[in-house]
């Protein structure tokens, strides 16, 4: 059986990094990657907009993936591609992965496991759409890689139900592809994706989004052939006599990123029922001892430079921490006007200078004051004129002269 320091499972741009800094540490690593090539989805994405936190200058998805890849090769790292890792066990001092790959089947061991699985897209059976089931029903993600990736059009004319990133995105990419885009119905009464997104993708393109509306009936046998959309009330019930049949060849759905922690479940580690990724402390471990989480598997994060970040995070802390390290968890608390806060829990007895929070509001919010308290003395704060909840936020906070304390309390409240 091969023995590694450390396995990264996922090759996107967290896994790269977590990889690279895991090696550059001294840690023999195994990158595990089940499609044929690095880098994750930044393969189909071929906008600009990334690498501007990281690499101060814009870049698309390929390129930024192939500057972690070209760094990546410089380690010693062994990669594994086409490869699915179908079990994990708990084994003295570390995990057995049962390998499957076109060599066979095959297990390894390995002391440290980062999980870097990033993210899926809900489909339309987790909207429960009614209707019939015909061909043309796709996620923004897949009709990215139609275009991007295979050059094949999957639709003429399009209704894209959802205002995440990747529909507005793509709602941009068909109209300049001389598809047509009859609009952008999102069922919540503000915007999900980011503020220049809904500018740059659908106000520069004469694309309406309709608030508060959603699709409430598929149309069609073998292809799809109309929709049925209809305004919601505040519950966000469709309220009758607003319907309207809308002729199309295609829905494209934008409603929301799932963590993929398949395995994190198998290895039963205790996941955040607000990000649906597991609960970590500030080095990316998770609560189960040498497991670390990072990326879009953690929770979904807005920009590349971050889940890259967290990468660089999980993989220097697998590498530096001893397996016998323990720890003194401080589980972190915060009021409600937070969606979430990561991470969850400080290690007490691990590097508290630099400690990096990421949050999102659990609503629109104005003229706020972040305060952060340990044990109700203040240690910092913040103010912010407006927080949205697509938009994550990202601080640093020194908590060294910390080391005992009790309780952690993040605060968001109105300054008028």
């Amino acid at each position: 059986m091969k023995n590694y320091n450390t396995i990264v499972i996922g090759g996107g741009p967290a896994g790269l990094a977590a990889s690279k800094c895991a090696s550059a540490n001294g840690n023999k690593v195994l990158l595990i990657e089940r499609e044929a090539r690095l880098g994750g989805i930044l393969k189909q994405c071929i906008h600009d907009g990334f690498g501007v936190t990281r690499f101060k200058q814009k870049l698309t998805g390929p390129e930024y993936a192939q500057k972690e890849i070209d760094a990546l090769m410089t380690t010693d790292v062994e990669v594994s591609l086409l490869t699915y890792v179908t079990k994990i066990v708990p084994s003295k001092g570390g995990y057995v992965l049962t390998l499957v790959s076109r060599s066979g089947v095959e297990d390894v061991f390995t002391n440290k496991l980062i999980l870097s699985t990033g993210c899926r897209e809900r489909t339309s059976k987790q909207v429960a759409i009614h209707g019939t089931n015909p061909a043309g029903v796709i996620t923004s993600g897949t009709a990215q890689y139609y275009i991007n990736v295979l050059g094949k059009m999957p639709t003429q004319n399009c209704v894209i139900l959802g205002s995440g990133d990747i529909g507005l995105i793509m709602a941009r990419r068909i109209t300049l592809e001389d598809g047509h885009v009859e609009g952008v119905y999102e069922v919540k009464s503000t915007p999900s994706g980011l503020t220049r997104n809904i500018v740059q993708c659908l106000n520069d393109y004469d694309i309406p989004l309709h608030l508060s509306h959603t699709v409430t009936r598929l149309f069609g046998v073998d292809r799809l052939e109309a929709v049925e959309v209809a305004q919601v009330n505040d519950v966000f019930t469709p309220i009758k006599g607003t319907e309207r049949i809308i002729k199309c060849d295609a829905l494209i759905l934008s409603v929301g990123l799932i963590p993929e922690n398949e395995l994190a479940s198998s290895l039963k580690i205790q996941l955040n029922p607000k990000t649906k990724g597991p609960l970590c402390d500030q080095t990316m471990m998770t609560l189960k001892d040498n497991i670390y989480c990072c990326g879009n598997a953690l929770h979904v994060n807005d920009l590349a430079d971050y889940v890259s970040e967290s990468g660089e995070t999980a993989g220097n802390h697998a590498a530096q921490t001893s397996e016998s390290h323990m720890r003194r968890l401080c589980p972190v608390s915060f009021n409600s006007n937070f969606g979430y806060v990561i991470p969850s829990h400080i290690d007490l007895d691990g590097e508290l200078s630099n400690v990096i929070f990421y949050f999102r509001s659990s609503k629109d919010l104005f003229n706020q004051r972040l305060t952060i308290t340990v044990d109700d003395i203040q240690v910092f704060s913040r103010a912010y004129s407006n927080l949205r909840p697509p938009e994550m936020e990202r601080i640093i906070v020194n908590l060294a002269k910390n080391k005992n304390c009790s309780s952690i309390k993040l605060q968001l409240e109105d300054v008028g």
